[in-house]
C-alpha cells in the first residue's frame, strides 16, 4: 500500500522531477526514521524520499507522518510484511523518477550538502555506477564497511582467523576491511561501499539490474558492487564527505536470526562469485568455516542477549532506543 503520507500543502516539496531519488527500508526503526528522512528533505538539492516499510509495529511510521506533515516529496510503501532488505529497495525503486538514487539506511543521517557535493563528484566521473562516502560511528571513528575490497575466500579467512593481525606481512592476503588504513585524499575507487549508504546512476542501476532478491539481509550490497565492477561501472569511495550512521540496534532484538541470515548471505555471495574460481574442496572449507562461525557467534549472542535488552530499554528511554533495522530485513550490512 502506498500513500504520500502527506495529504495537503506542499511544503517546500517540489512537483517536478528531482536529481535524487531517496528510498528507505524501514523496519522498526523508531524515532530514526523521523530523523533520517528529515535530514534527507534539508538537502540543498531536491528530493524525493520513497520509505518503504517491512511491516513495523513500533511507531516509527505513525510517526514519520507526524513529523512531515504535509510534505509530497515523501511516500510510504507499506509492505505489511517482512520482505527483506533486497526485494523491499526493488518494490521502492519502481516508484521513484530521479536520475540519481540514493539508498540509504534508516539509521543513516546526512549533512544538509551530502547529495550536492556527492552529485558533483559523480558528475566529474560519468562510468562510476555508484559511490558511498566516508561514513562515522557516532563516536566519531570510521565504519568499518565503507570501503572494502570484496571478500574473497582467501581474504575472509584472514579475516576470520585474524592472520593478518598474527602474522603481519608475512601474510600475502590481507583483510578485505580497508577502514583503520590511512584515508585517501581524494574519491578513489574501490572494490565495494557501504549499503548503508550507496549513491547509484539510474543508467548504470538499468545496465545491471536490481538488487539480488535472493539475499534477504547482508551481503546484498557486496553482490551489487561485484555486479557493477563485472559490468564496467566504477565503485567510488569519497572521503571528505562524511555522514553519521547509528547502526540501529535491530541485532539486540533478534541476534541470532540476524546472524543467521548473516552467514547464509556469506554462502550465497561466495557460491555465486568463486565456486566456479576455486577448488571444490576450498569451497567446502569455506562454507564450513561460514557456518562454525555462525554457531560460535549465535551461542555469544544467547549468553548476551539479556545483558544486550537492559541497555536497549536504558536507550529507548533516553530517545535513542530506536532500532530493529538491520535485524529484520531493514538494513544491510555496514561492517564488513
Amino acid at each position: 500500500m502506498a500513500d504520500s503520507g502527506t495529504e495537503g500543502a506542499l511544503s517546500g516539496g517540489e512537483l517536478s522531477r528531482p536529481p535524487v531519488s531517496v528510498i528507505v527500508v524501514n523496519f522498526n526503526a523508531g524515532a530514526l526514521l523521523s530523523e533520517c528522512v528529515g535530514a534527507v528533505l534539508r538537502s540543498t538539492v531536491p528530493v524525493e524520499v520513497i520509505v518503504a516499510d517491512n511491516g513495523s509495529d513500533d511507531g516509527s511510521v505513525e510517526l514519520l507522518r507526524e513529523r512531515v506533515g504535509g510534505d509530497r516529496r515523501v511516500r510510504i510503501l507499506e509492505n505489511g510484511a517482512n520482505l527483506g532488505f533486497s526485494r523491499a529497495n526493488n518494490l521502492a525503486l519502481a516508484e521513484t523518477t530521479g536520475e540519481f538514487l540514493l539508498f540509504l539506511n534508516p539509521d543513516c543521517v546526512i549533512g544538509p550538502d551530502t547529495l550536492e557535493r556527492m552529485l558533483a563528484v559523480m558528475a566529474d566521473r560519468p562510468r562510476v555506477g555508484m559511490a558511498g562516502c566516508l561514513i562515522r560511528n557516532p563516536d566519531g571513528t570510521e565504519q568499518a564497511g565503507c570501503r572494502r575490497s570484496l571478500p574473497t575466500p582467501g581474504r575472509a579467512l584472514v579475516r576470520v582467523l585474524h592472520l593478518d593481525r598474527l602474522l603481519g606481512p608475512r601474510v600475502p592476503l590481507r583483510s578485505f576491511v580497508l577502514a583503520g588504513g590511512p584515508l585517501p585524499a581524494e574519491p578513489v575507487e574501490v572494490e565495494a561501499i557501504s549499503g548503508a549508504f550507496m549513491l547509484v546512476r539510474r543508467e548504470a542501476l538499468e545496465a545491471v539490474g536490481p538488487l539480488d532478491e535472493g539475499y534477504f539481509l547482508h551481503c546484498e550490497d557486496l553482490d551489487w558492487c561485484a555486479r557493477f565492477r563485472d559490468a564496467g561501472w566504477g565503485v567510488l569511495f569519497v572521503p571528505e564527505v562524511e555522514v553519521v550512521h547509528y547502526k540501529g540496534g535491530c541485532s539486540r532484538d533478534r541476534p541470532v536470526r540476524v546472524l543467521w541470515h548473516m552467514h547464509r548471505g556469506m554462502v550465497r555471495f561466495y557460491r555465486k562469485f568463486f565456486a566456479w574460481r576455486y577448488p571444490r574442496p576450498l569451497m567446502a572449507i569455506v562454507v564450513a568455516a561460514v557456518w562454525m562461525r555462525f554457531g560460535v557467534l549465535a551461542a555469544l549472542a544467547l549468553v548476551r542477549a539479556p545483558w544486550r535488552r537492559g541497555v536497549h530499554a536504558a536507550g529507548s528511554v533516553s530517545g535513542r532506543g530506536g532500532g530493529g533495522v538491520k535485524g529484520a530485513g531493514g538494513c544491510p550490512p555496514g561492517d564488513g
